[in-house]
C-alpha cells in the first residue's frame, strides 16, 4: 500500500480512477484528479507548499514532484507524463505536456502546453517553455518546433498508455 501521509493537518486527496503503486509516497497539501498513476518509488510531498495535478497525468518510476517553502508551490496540468527520475519543483507544468526521463524542471519556470521536455535537460529557475516545442540540454533550451502527429504520439499516446498500463495493475491477478 502506498504512503499517504497527513502534514500539518493536511491530507493528500484524490480524484477517482487513481493508481498508487506499493511503495510511492504521497505526502500533505497534494490534489491529484482523475485517472492519474502514481508509479513505483515515485516521491509527491507536498509538505512546505501545495502541489496541484489534474487529470490523466502520470508521474513514473521514482519521480520527484516537489515544492519551495512559502515561494512556489506546484502545479501539472491534465495529460501530463512525468518520466522515471525526473524531478518537477515548484513550477507550472501546462496540459499536454511530456517531461522526459531524468530531467530537472525548477522552481519558478512555466511549460506551455503541448511541449517536450527531452530526457536529461535541465530547464532552469524561471525559465519559460514556448508551446508546441521540444526543449533539451543543460541549460534546456528550444532544439525543435513539435508537428501534430509528434504531438499526439509522444505526448497524448504516452499518457494514453500509462492509463492503460495502469488497468493491469489494478485487475486481480
Amino acid at each position: 500500500m502506498a504512503l499517504i501521509k497527513k502534514i500539518k493537518g493536511i491530507t493528500p486527496q484524490f480524484g477517482k480512477g487513481i493508481y498508487l503503486a506499493e511503495n510511492s509516497t504521497v505526502i500533505g497539501d497534494v490534489v491529484i484528479g482523475n485517472n492519474c498513476s502514481i508509479w513505483f518509488n515515485s516521491v509527491i510531498r507536498g509538505d512546505v507548499n501545495s502541489i496541484r495535478i489534474g487529470n490523466k497525468v502520470n508521474i513514473q518510476d521514482g519521480a520527484v514532484i516537489h515544492c519551495t517553502y512559502k515561494t512556489a508551490a506546484t502545479f501539472i496540468g491534465n495529460n501530463v507524463s512525468v518520466g522515471h527520475n525526473a524531478l518537477v519543483h515548484g513550477c507550472k507544468i501546462k496540459d499536454n505536456v511530456l517531461i522526459g526521463m531524468g530531467s530537472i524542471v525548477m522552481d519558478g519556470a512555466v511549460v506551455e502546453s503541448n511541449s517536450i521536455i527531452a530526457a536529461g535537460a535541465v530547464v532552469l529557475e524561471g525559465a519559460h517553455v514556448e508551446s508546441g516545442s521540444i526543449y533539451a540540454g543543460i541549460p534546456a533550451k528550444k532544439v525543435k518546433q513539435l508537428n501534430e502527429e509528434q504531438t499526439n504520439r509522444l505526448i497524448e499516446g504516452i499518457a494514453n498508455n500509462y492509463v492503460m498500463y495502469s488497468s493491469w495493475f489494478s485487475e486481480d491477478n
